[in-house]
This record gives structure tokens, C-alpha cells and sequence, in this order.
């Protein structure tokens, strides 16, 4: 919801002040800022990935620049776990500040640090905890509590100061029955809820999903099936970082007699590290290389790529388009996609899928076999924690506004007070005193994007540009003119590209606008802009009511 209020007021000795600065309104980039008596402690520091509405942007950062000039009052950096939407712009913000202390559990500080080998940077500063940890940074006493999600090690964080405490949970949910036997910490949410909890920060993703989040092993026999009927090729496409999936993955090929192929840079990367600190039980010649698969047959193995999104550069979109250097899909293939669809990207995975079913190829998803399940609590294990913490406040995290607001209205249900359960989108500013939550200013959270090498280079009016010629395409026009005869020497040459390419389509206007040039030049008009503005004006009435089109018009005029 959008707050009316700006400018926020000075922050009150012993206050504490939270503000998102990513992952409420949008299902990623996830990062919040805790202030009290001059010092900050951040949560989470995550990436968005773009859409067809941010042509050629690579990555969307949270709000990092609400920090600036204040970077050296941050005592602390908390990741609650592995995921690219809670820790992709780690080297982001580390690359303005290195020194800042990282805490997270053991997985994921390993996949932060390859993050941060692949930025080149040194001297940072990771911090090992695990759940019951605790320590002090600045004036936040911390403690971490184990939640279950879909990567392991994820961690809850209790935030204690002398204002309040606050408990974040990241990404949660209850399976009673995990695969690797890691519950999450209930016992200690209680614990907390009887100790008074000032402020209840829950992830909201499934917030509007009844009942209560399938179990991670009841996939098991929908797994087992796909792997029965394969009698060609297996491909597994999940994400990179789903440990728990790869597992049930591994197994069934074992089961079966399949040696397994990783296949995506993030992935076999993801899982090395994983196998490595023994998240992953890889059993001996199971796995072979990329380059080994031409040596076994179709049946004999089971590659596990990325690209469960449809990216457009992922391993299974160039299998889907004949693209990659090394596997194929075909008639009596079979094709599994273990992950769910992060919203947004609907269109992408059924390209994908599109073009696997096109080439012969079987495909099994979410949508017609129980092959995935979601890593993110329901509303009946919302409920459930309500009750069992009985928060004075209440902040829904992670989701867009229609999940934050199926949030709130859980935690109303159990008896939150309506005034206490806040929801808000990024930049707002919420002040915490007196175990009152209150919302007191917004401040202009609006997209950071990376663009290749660059940060925030890219705004919206260039985005808007990208836009118009994606969508539209291009005018140039170009005209030679002498300013002290006040003649028309040249032109005007008029093309375009991404627009109508019939022959001659520019002959009618092309002489409109040398006249309107020459009308511009005999009353006197001596300056470069104002003819280009000419010429844009008179190419832009004729192709709108022409074409009824908006193309970027591009006006040159050289003045000799």
C-alpha cells in the first residue's frame, strides 16, 4: 500500500526504525534496514530479475542507495539464506563498503563467497552461525533460529534492541517431515512469543494458499513415475540452488541405473559446493562430465540443468531451440521441470515448454504431475505461527501487495489489532517505540538496475527508449543546411528501421519536411535544435496519423 507521508521525521533516541528497502511489492530482491541510536543492521540482500518491461537490464538491485552517506553507521549484514532473491546483491553493496560484516549459515556464506570471488573482491568479512548462535553487533543482540525452506541451512534471525525485538523468519515453511530431518524451530518461536514479541516479520509468498504447504517427500512417487516411463533421454530442469530437489533427483537415478550430468554453469557450481560440505550425498560413479555424455547411452543418464524459468540463455531454452553445442531433445525424450513458476515468467517457461513438446518431447510440470512442491509456508502454518507467537505487531515480507495484504489478514484473524498489522511497500518507514509499530514516511525506493558492467546507469526514461524501439522501431532523418544563407543544402534523407520497410513510403513526407525546413530557415531560425524539432514534429504528425504509431523519431540536422 502506498503511504502518502514523505520526509520522515529524526529518528528518536532508543527507536527502532525499519525500513524495506526490497521485497515488499515484488517477489524478490529482498533487503530490510533496522536503525536504532545511530547504528544499522541489514537483512537480506537480494536481486529481481527483469522482465520483457526492462529490455536489456540484467539485474534489479534493492534500494542501495538509500544508504549512501550512510554506509559506515551498517555494523551488520544478515542473510537468512541462499537464494539469489536474498543474496545476489551482496557484491553490490560490499563492493562500496567490503569491510562489512556478513553473517549466514555455512551454506550460505560458501555460495556468497564464489559470489564474491566472481566480483573480484577481497576483504570481506563472513561470519559463520548456525541455529542457537547467538551474538552482538552494535547495539542488536542477535539470535538464529533454524526454519525449514527449499535450500538448506536457512535460518530465522530474533532481533533484540533497546527498542524491541523483532523476529524475521526469511523464507519458511513447517514440513513436519523434511528430507534432510531439519524442522523449523517452532520451540523457539514459542519461546519468543512468551518472552512478548514487538514486531512478527513473516514471508507472505503463499499467504493466500489454504491449508498447509505439501510435504517434500510426497513428490516422491510422481518422481518415481517419470523416471519408470523414461525410456530415452532424462532432463531435470529445477533451480540451481535446490539442494533437496537434486537429492530426490540423484537417488531415483541411482534407483534406476542413470549416472547424472550437470548441466548450467550456477548449477554444477551450486552443487559442487553443496556436495562438498555435505549437504548433497553424492554416491561414488554417479556423476560424469558434460563432455563424457556422448560415451553412455540416452537411457543410461539423467542430465539436471537449469533454465526451470525459461530463461533465454539458459541450458534448456537452447536445448528447446536446437541451440546447444552438446544435447538435443527429440521423439521419445523426456523432459521434467521440478520448480514452480516464479510469477512473471509464465510466458517464458511455456515458450519453453512449446518448443520441447514441438521437437517430440515429453514434458512433465507442476501443472500435470505432482512433481514440485513449494518452499514457502500456506496459510494454515501462518496461522499456526500467529497463535503460537501472539505478536504485538505484525510486518508482512516477501511478496507482492495482494500476498502482504492475505498476510495481514491472517495474522487479524488470530487477534493482531487491525492498527498493528502493517503493510507497506519499499521505502517506508516504520518506528518501532513503546512495543508500538507506527508508520511514519516514505522514502523513493524506486528500482536499481545493472546493466552489464554498470549500476544505476539505466533509468526510466532510458528503459522507455529501449521500449519504443522494441516495440515501435526507428525514424532518422538527416538534413544538410547552410545558417548564414539560411538554405537548404542537402536532404532530407529519411529511413527507418523496425518500422514499415515498404519502398517509398517516405516520398510524401520527405517533402514536407524540406519545406517546413525552408519556412524555418527564411523566418530566421538559426539554431540546429530548432530544426531538428521541425523535422520531428512534421515525421511525427505524419506517422501517427498515417500508421496511428509512436516509433522514436531521430533527427539530424548538420550545419555547414
Amino acid at each position: 500500500m502506498r503511504e502518502a507521508l514523505k520526509n520522515p521525521p529524526k529518528l528518536a533516541p532508543d527507536t527502532l526504525r525499519v525500513i524495506p528497502l526490497g521485497g515488499l511489492g515484488d517477489v524478490g530482491r529482498n533487503m530490510a534496514s533496522f536503525e536504532v541510536n545511530g547504528e544499522i543492521l541489514l537483512v537480506d540482500c537480494g536481486v529481481l530479475f527483469p522482465d520483457e518491461t526492462h529490455p536489456g537490464v540484467d539485474l534489479i538491485l534493492p534500494g542501495l542507495h538509500l544508504l549512501e552517506g550512510r554506509l559506515d553507521r551498517v555494523v551488520g549484514l544478515v542473510l537468512t539464506h541462499g537464494h539469489e532473491d536474498h543474496i545476489g546483491a551482496v557484491p553490490y553493496l560490499l563492493r562500496r563498503r567490503p569491510d562489512i560484516p556478513v553473517f549466514g549459515s555455512k551454506l550460505t556464506l560458501a555460495l556468497v563467497r564464489e559470489k564474491l570471488k566472481e566480483h573480484r573482491l577481497r576483504g570481506f568479512d563472513l561470519r559463520e552461525m548456525r541455529e542457537g548462535s547467538e551474538t552482538t553487533v552494535g547495539g542488536f543482540d542477535l539470535e538464529f533460529l533454524a526454519v525449514n525452506h527449499s535450500i538448506p541451512d536457512a535460518l530465522a534471525v530474533h532481533i533484540k534492541t533497546v527498542a524491541g525485538n523483532v523476529l524475521h523468519t526469511g523464507d519458511f515453511k513447517m514440513d513436519q517431515l523434511p528430507l534432510d530431518g531439519r524442522l523449523t524451530d517452532l520451540r523457539g518461536f514459542a519461546r519468543i512469543g512468551e518472552q512478548g514479541l514487538d514486531l512478527f516479520m513473516v514471508d507472505s509468498t503463499n499467504a493466500e494458499t489454504p491449508g498447509f504447504t505439501t510435504l517434500e517427500k510426497d513428490i516422491a512417487p510422481a518422481m518415481e513415475r517419470v523416471f519408470s516411463r523414461a525410456s530415452g533421454r532424462l532432463i531435470v530442469a529445477c533451480f540451481a540452488s535446490h539442494v533437496h530437489r537434486v537429492q530426490q533427483v540423484m537417488d531415483q537415478a541411482v534407483k534406476h541405473g542413470r549416472k547424472v550430468c550437470y548441466v548450467g554453469r550456477s548449477m554444477v557450481r551450486n552443487m559442487t559446493i553443496a556436495a562438498e560440505l555435505g549437504y548433497l550425498k553424492v554416491p561414488g560413479n554417479t556423476l560424469i562430465a558434460l563432455d563424457d555424455l556422448d560415451k553412455f547411452a540416452d537411457h543410461e543418464v539423467v542430465i539436471i540443468s537449469t533454465g526451470s524459468q525459461g530463461e533465454p540463455l539458459s541450458a534448456l531454452s537452447r536445448i528447446a531451440n536446437h541451440e546447444h553445442p552438446v544435447i538435443t531433445a527429440g521423439e521419445g525424450d523426456m523432459v521434467l521441470l521440478a520448480s514452480s513458476l516464479i510469477p512473471g515468467n509464465e510466458n517464458s517457461v511455456y515458450r519453453v515448454i512449446n518448443g520441447l513438446v514441438k521437437n517430440g518431447v515429453k514434458v512433465v510440470h507442476k501443472g500435470n504431475a505432482l512433481v514440485h512442491v513449494s518452499g514457502h509456508a500456506s496459510s494454515g502454518e501462518l496461522l499456526y505461527c500467529y497463535n503460537l507467537v501472539q505478536p504485538r505487531n505484525v510486518m508482512p515480507v516477501h511478496g507482492e501487495v495482494r500476498h502482504l495484504v492475505a498476510n495481514a489478514e491472517l495474522a487479524v484473524a488470530t487477534g493482531v489489532r487491525r492498527k498493528n498489522a502493517i503493510v507497506v511497500e519499499d521505502g517506508a518507514v516504520v518506528d518501532l517505540r513503546d512495543g508500538q509499530a507506527r508508520v511514519v514516511g516514505r522514502l523513493e525506493c524506486g528500482y536499481v538496475f545493472v546493466d552489464g558492467v554498470t549500476v544505476d546507469a539505466v533509468g526510466a526514461s532510458e528503459l522507455d527508449d529501449r521500449r519504443v524501439l522494441g516495440e515501435e522501431g526507428f525514424i532518422s532523418a538527416i538534413a544538410v543546411v547552410n545558417l548564414h544563407s539560411g538554405e537548404l543544402v542537402e536532404g532530407p534523407i529519411i529511413s527507418a528501421r523496425g518500422f514499415v520497410g515498404a519502398d517509398g513510403i517516405f516520398d510524401d513526407i520527405t517533402a514536407e519536411v524540406g519545406d517546413g525546413l525552408r519556412e524555418a530557415l527564411v523566418e530566421g531560425a538559426d539554431d540546429t535544435h530548432q530544426l531538428q524539432q521541425v523535422m520531428r514534429r512534421r515525421i511525427g504528425r505524419w506517422v501517427s496519423k498515417k500508421y496511428r504509431a509512436r516509433p522514436m523519431i531521430v533527427p539530424v540536422v548538420i550545419a555547414t
